[in-house]
């Protein structure tokens, strides 16, 4: 097959197929480079392997490893995986097109469709802008993150060490990917440091929300300022998308340190023996990691069923759309919450915030749903029965991979290499997004829309 061949199949596929195929390309060249010796310690050798799942937990921003990152890679290994989880972060269609925009080059309506999709963008006008102020939201986020983390990082380290430090943890912790150069047992050192504690927690939930809200929030503020709205009406103005990402956001953020202060502060290997304040700011930085990030300052592998149970299902919730998190999404739970109340009231529309939702929406909150359901139960069991291994503990990484999550019961490392590569689909597949799967792989095929006879069936 020619260039002209390839090139030509190329322009035949749609925006969905681009998106996934760009992110299988970025992840197999960074593999590449990972691979090569000078990313490697003296030593200590890389297999093909442990490359690939490396470049894939960065570029899905999801943080399991099976190497130690502080202590395997070279310098230049650390600054590749550092690009590689910025590229996750921002976006491969977006740094594609911030590249178009630096040399001047004019964004065609076919990257501009990708644009869209990549960002689940309800419209096509002003995407340019919206790159900019991606790009301008990423980098402002970390480097103020950057900033408070030097407070800490650079008495200890010494400058050029705890610089490296803060920028590095602030890039991993606002791209939502948990990877860390702290050593092996990530933020635990800090379990009791109220600055690195909030700083981590600030830029994860920030960028788990998603610009879209971001930029809602900015809006109305700006009308506030202007006083073309009041200050308490600005919530109500939000939109709809908004006000469910924001509220969901904050019930699983104070339901999830709830219910972990409860299931563990008697727990001796976790919050006993901490006060009240600690337990409680240890327990918050556990249910915000847990929705997306990876990072941990509580040894994982020290809960109880309790809150591995309550982890898993917020793993499996994740962040908001638009945003570097991964899971179903908080909109798609509340879809899903909110059509289950109307169910039991009886009431034909599914509504919030007087508004009412569209039929699509609901069937795409359960569509997407039952597939990272399928993935994360088939994945685990996979490498359960593959491995030997108890089938919670194996369920637990699956749903982190998968929910680009990055959390760990310590059992990563020691699997073998099929189950490493179902742990690299299972990252791939839930970064990529479920919509996007679905329609990369059925967008083409042909639709038939005639309507079949009409018949019921029981449910429940």
């Amino acid at each position: 097959m020619d260039i002209h061949s390839l090139i030509k199949k190329f322009y035949k596929l749609n925006t969905s197929q681009i998106i996934t195929l760009g992110f299988a390309g970025v992840i197999f060249v960074g593999g590449l480079i990972l691979w090569l010796p000078f990313c490697t310690v003296p030593g200590e050798t890389t297999s093909f392997t442990d490359a690939m799942f490396t470049s894939t937990t960065c570029i899905c921003v999801t943080g399991l490893v099976t190497v130690v990152t502080a202590t395997h890679w070279t310098i230049i290994g650390k600054v590749v995986i550092l690009i590689l989880i910025q590229i996750g972060g921002i976006g491969v269609i977006a740094l594609t097109n911030l590249i178009f925009l630096s040399l001047h080059k004019k964004i065609s309506m076919r990257n501009r469709r990708m644009i869209q999709e990549s960002y689940n963008l309800d419209q096509m006008s002003g995407l340019v802008k919206v790159v900019r102020r991606v790009v301008f939201c990423v980098f402002g986020a970390e480097a103020v993150g950057a900033i408070c983390y030097s407070f800490c990082f650079v008495p200890q380290f010494g400058l050029a060490e705890g610089i490296a430090q803060s920028v590095f943890t602030a890039v991993s912790a606002f791209c939502n990917a948990g990877v860390d150069i702290l050593g092996e047992t990530s933020l635990a050192p800090y379990v009791d440091n109220p600055l690195v504690n909030f700083t981590t927690m600030g830029l994860i939930i920030s960028a788990g929300l998603g610009f879209t809200v971001w930029w809602d929030i900015w809006d109305k503020i700006k009308k506030v300022v202007k006083k073309e709205i009041s200050y308490k009406r600005m919530f109500k103005t939000l939109r709809l998308h908004s006000k469910l990402a924001i509220t969901m956001t904050l019930v699983l953020i104070l339901g999830g340190t709830f219910l972990i202060y409860l299931f563990e502060y008697k727990n001796s290997a976790t919050l006993r023996g901490k006060s009240i304040g600690e337990g409680l700011m240890a327990a918050a930085f556990q249910s915000v990691t847990t929705r997306t990030a990876g990072f941990f300052t509580i040894d994982q592998t020290a809960f109880g069923n309790a809150s591995i149970v309550l982890c898993l299902v917020l793993m499996f919730i994740g962040g908001s759309p638009s945003s570097t998190a991964g899971g179903i999404k908080t909109t798609t739970f509340a879809v899903l919450l909110l059509n289950a109340f109307a169910t039991f009231r009886s009431q034909e529309d599914v509504c919030a915030f007087g508004r009412r939702f569209d039929c699509q929406a609901i069937k795409n909150a359960a569509t997407i749903t039952m597939m990272y359901f399928i993935l994360f139960f088939t994945g685990g069991i996979a490498i359960s029965i593959y491995e030997g291994l108890p089938l919670s503990s194996c369920l637990y990484e699956a749903v982190s991979a998968v929910c680009t999550v990055g959390l760990t019961l310590g059992i990563t490392p020691k699997l073998h290499i099929l189950s490493r590569f179902i742990l690299i689909l299972l990252m791939y597949l839930g970064r990529v997004g479920g919509l996007t799967l679905i329609y990369a792989i059925l967008s083409n095929k042909n639709r038939n829309n005639a309507k079949m006879p009409l018949e019921k069936i029981t449910i429940g």
